[in-house]
């Protein structure tokens, strides 16, 4: 019988985020990634989403280990959650075994968990898989591509990654191991395809660093900069350029804190001699001595950047003599909240720089003709493209094509797919269970589909409540009904129809005891219900959640 290898994505297909990927082979596992992925708005209250782990927990004896790629949330952020249903050793480089300790200690999980670091270049053996660690570009320091080894051939797993020939730590992608893994023959590639409708090249973090000493110089202004906190080189950048111009740093926000901590502690990032400073001291300095990295790229609500913009930050006023530079690109979906905290720093009388087109950001992935570079040194017999949505896996899919690949040798799957790989052969075979776990508070898959539906209905038409008063002997109501409303309309501007829903409620009531003589409160309350929501929808088209309640007198 033919060996097999079977890959499975988890997450990470026909979305961007909650990345995870199985690869099975001989009766033994493997996982790549644990990432979480931002609710959308029509999550209501939820704080963030993972992957559905249920086929891990029910092979958790097979699972020989939790390999990643880099250190960002769409990457890491699954972690805690995951490892308290299936513990699994995670095998790292050590920036990114330094920011999930963070995660660790936060869910009390740093004892029960087996963290090991692994160099670039090194192999770890885990049961019937040997996992290389192939050093790769990409916007958060110490990212790895692996080679994933089995005795059918290699797998190649890009991760997140661009080519980048001016690294800001010096380390250009390792190219020449993905050309020599060509050379020895790579079974299956599966890359990033986050950046494949972009062409040409993604260019160098280096050309940001040109743009921030322009943008410090001859500037009297007190200059504010945000961007993602987990961009060491980027945030190297700006005390670089900060020192260059003569001007000291603070740093404000929770996650910029730790990441400088971690980064400045690992060697990861160099702090020029007497830069770095309190934030309360920093601000008895002259406005054009002083920088301050923040928060809140993305216009969170909690983030520092929002809370200096809505006049609530503890510590930051802003107005004018204010430059705040924004270095990052809103990730789909959160344009509209960028753009409220733009406009509000604009009403505050600051100068804010933000244009895309002045170098301010680039992007951490792959643009098209770095993907077929990749695909060209690796010469793959199979591809599986990760990492985006069916646009970007589709225009993957024609790239290699392009590339001189088969179309029957390239499989687009989708969350829960099995992608089975023979020798000579690829196929979709079956499924595994998948979707999306919603993290709410302290509470892990607690909120499910229903009560999402229900949190909606309740946001766009608001609920009625009836509370029926009725004697605990004879099961006759009372005296009339109540009703109460949340979202829906205000009570003392709507008396009448107030009074008619207390009236239809009555009727409701009255005339199942008279039909049946019933006493049975589930009837009770299932025919006010369907009386007082079909009222309301021919009267007002709106459909509210209609709540009876029944207490007893």
């Amino acid at each position: 019988m033919a060996e097999k290898l079977k890959i499975i994505p988890l997450g990470g297909l026909n979305e961007i985020g909650k990345n995870m990927t199985v690869y099975e082979y001989g009766g033994e596992m493997i996982v790549v990634d644990c990432g979480m992925a931002f609710p959308g708005d029509d999550m209501y209250g939820i704080d963030l989403v993972i992957p559905d782990v249920t086929y891990l927990i029910k092979n958790h004896a097979r699972i020989r280990g939790l390999f990643i790629t880099h250190g960002h949330e769409d990457h890491i952020g699954a972690i805690p959650y995951v490892l308290k249903q299936v513990n699994m050793p995670i095998y790292c480089t050590r920036f990114t075994a330094g920011l999930i300790k963070l995660k660790l200690e936060e869910h009390g999980l740093v004892k029960s968990t087996k963290l090991i670091t692994v160099e670039p270049g090194e192999t770890v053996r885990a049961g019937k898989f040997n996992v290389e660690f192939i050093h790769v570009n990409h916007s958060i320091a110490d990212s790895v591509a692996f080679a994933i080894h089995t005795r059918m051939g290699a797998v190649v797993h890009t991760g997140d990654f661009k080519i980048d020939s001016t690294p800001i730590d010096g380390e250009v992608i390792d190219l020449a191991r993905f050309g020599a893994l060509g050379k020895e023959g790579v079974l299956a590639l599966c890359a990033d395809s986050t950046n494949v409708e972009r062409p040409g090249y993604t260019p160098s973090e280096k050309t940001v660093g040109a743009t921030f000493t322009r943008q410090f110089s001859n500037c009297e202004d007190r200059i504010i900069v945000t961007t993602f906190a987990s961009n060491v080189h980027r945030i190297q950048q700006v005390l670089d350029a900060a020192e260059a111009c003569g001007r000291k740093v603070a740093v404000t926000g929770r996650s910029m804190e730790n990441m400088m901590k971690v980064s400045t502690e690992l060697g990861y990032m160099k702090v020029p001699k007497n830069t770095l400073m309190d934030l309360n001291k920093i601000k008895g300095l002259p406005k054009n001595k002083q920088v301050i990295v923040t928060t809140g790229s993305q216009g969170e609500e909690m983030s520092a950047l929002y809370r200096m913009a809505f006049s609530t930050h503890k510590q930051v006023e802003i107005g004018p003599g204010d430059k705040v530079i924004i270095s990052a690109s809103a990730i789909p979906g959160n344009e509209v909240t960028v753009g409220r905290v733009i406009n509000e720093l604009f009403r505050k009388g600051a100068a804010v720089v933000y244009d895309r087109s002045d170098m301010l950001h680039v992007s951490g992935h792959a643009c098209q003709e770095e993907l077929k570079i990749i695909h060209a040194l690796t010469k793959p017999r199979f591809f599986v493209p990760l990492h985006g949505e069916q646009r970007m896996l589709q225009l993957h899919s024609r790239l290699a094509q392009q590339m001189g690949m088969d179309r029957n040798h390239i499989a687009i799957s989708e969350n829960g797919g099995v992608v089975e790989i023979t020798g000579k052969t690829l196929k979709l075979n079956g499924t595994v269970p998948s979707g999306e776990v919603y993290v709410d508070g302290s509470g892990v898959g607690d909120v499910g589909a229903v009560v999402i539906r229900d949190r909606k209905r309740l946001a766009e038409d608001g609920m009625v409540v009836v509370v029926l008063p009725m004697s605990s002997q004879s099961g006759q109501l009372m005296s009339t009904p109540d009703i109460i409303t949340r979202g829906f309309i205000y009570v003392k501007e709507s008396d009448g129809m107030i009074r008619e829903l207390e009236r239809i409620a009555m009727d409701a009531a009255e005339n199942l005891d008279r039909r049946r003589n019933s006493r049975d409160d589930g009837e009770l309350r299932a025919a006010v219900k369907s009386a007082v929501s079909n009222y309301l929808f021919k009267t007002t088209k709106r459909n509210p959640m209609v709540i009876p309640v029944v207490t007893k007198v």
